[in-house]
């Protein structure tokens, strides 16, 4: 049986880089060994890439070589230091278990798609379009679909003093959370618009929308998609914070993720159906995780969609994908699949 040599790339530059360490060490172990020949990229904090033994919280004190993606499409892989020269090493499939700036945004996507490496996840326009929620709004209300009323901020634009409290401050183009306030107050606007700064130049200030955070877990590429089972997000107090949190495998400190969602069979399936229309009509492709509300009175709202999902033992896709009956190992066996056949 031919395996296929496959590249996984984890850590990154963003401030999602040791979710992204800890992703790849539960996809590392879900790996059939039999089908593929797994090769580790580390991504350092500072940007420096490399190979590696395996993903672990001390990846880069073990047995590291510098090494670099090429974009020679002729060379289609990795250029390794080796004994003072560089030596091609041959890719079939890369899995970017990258989050955040860098890794879904569309930027490593480029790079791939420049060396001709079939990957896993959305494309460049899907990944790009996604990260920035302030379009994915704007696409997803041209398809049809409920989104949240925003204002966005470029640069240093003050922002609007009409604004109807509560709502959500937030960078445009981040992850799990960094950087996102509620405010509950206008004369707590500046200081939430500062933190969101730190993270993005581009600002969303967005209503917030009464009921309950729902998600679900896609993948697939074009009609022919699977949907797993969708989750609740119940919260005591704050925000949702989870991967922030100190120790997350314990469980969260103001939230419960309860899979199914206790919602009826056909509240769940409209949830579904429609995590089905966002991920269409934002072009995604591969996997994503689609973020909703549920209103009071049924309405389903946009919240955003992230296209490189956590693979941590206490993230949300796997375990709503699990609740289908796809575990990780057959979930990562069909994410390559998908990759390499698309």
């Amino acid at each position: 049986m031919h395996r296929l040599r496959v590249a996984f790339l984890f850590g990154g530059r963003s401030e999602e880089h040791d979710v992204s360490v800890k992703s790849a060490m539960e996809v590392a172990a879900a790996l059939d060994s039999a089908k593929v020949e797994p090769v580790f990229v580390g991504i350092t904090k500072a940007g420096a890439w490399k190979l590696c033994d395996g993903p672990s919280p001390t990846w880069e004190a073990g047995n590291c070589r510098p090494a670099v993606l090429s974009p020679d499409a002729e060379t289609r892989g990795l250029l390794v230091e080796d004994g003072g020269a560089w030596r091609a090493i041959r890719l079939d499939a890369v899995f970017p278990v990258l989050h955040g700036r860098g890794g879904e945004d569309g930027a490593i996507q480029g790079l791939l798609e420049l060396a001709s490496i079939p990957y896993v996840g959305c494309d460049i326009q899907g990944s790009a379009l996604a990260m920035d929620k302030s379009l994915a709004y704007i696409v997803a209300g041209h398809a049809g679909i409920a989104t949240p009323a925003f204002v966005v901020l470029n640069g240093a634009a003050a922002p609007p003093r009409d604004l109807a409290c509560p709502v959500f401050v937030k960078p445009a183009r981040s992850g799990s959370s960094f950087g996102v306030t509620k405010v509950e107050r206008p004369d707590q606007l500046d200081a939430a618009i500062a933190e969101a700064r730190r993270y993005d130049a581009k600002i969303l200030i967005e209503q917030a929308v009464p009921g309950i955070e729902v998600g679900c877990a896609v993948m697939g590429n074009g009609a022919d998609l699977n949907v797993g089972e969708v989750d609740q997000i119940t919260l005591s107090h704050g925000i949702f914070r989870i991967h922030q949190e100190a120790r997350p495998e314990q469980g969260s400190e103001n939230a419960v993720i309860t899979v199914p969602a206790e919602l009826p069979d056909a509240k769940r399936g409209e949830i579904r159906a429609v995590a089905k229309s966002i991920y269409v009509a934002l072009g995604c492709r591969g996997l994503a995780r689609v973020d909703m509300f549920l209103e009071p009175g049924g309405r389903i709202v946009l919240n955003e969609v992230n296209t490189l999902p956590g693979f941590t033992s206490y993230s949300r896709y796997p375990r709503m994908m699990e609740a289908a009956g796809i575990g990780l190992s057959e979930l990562v066996d069909r994410l390559i699949a998908l990759a390499v056949g698309r």
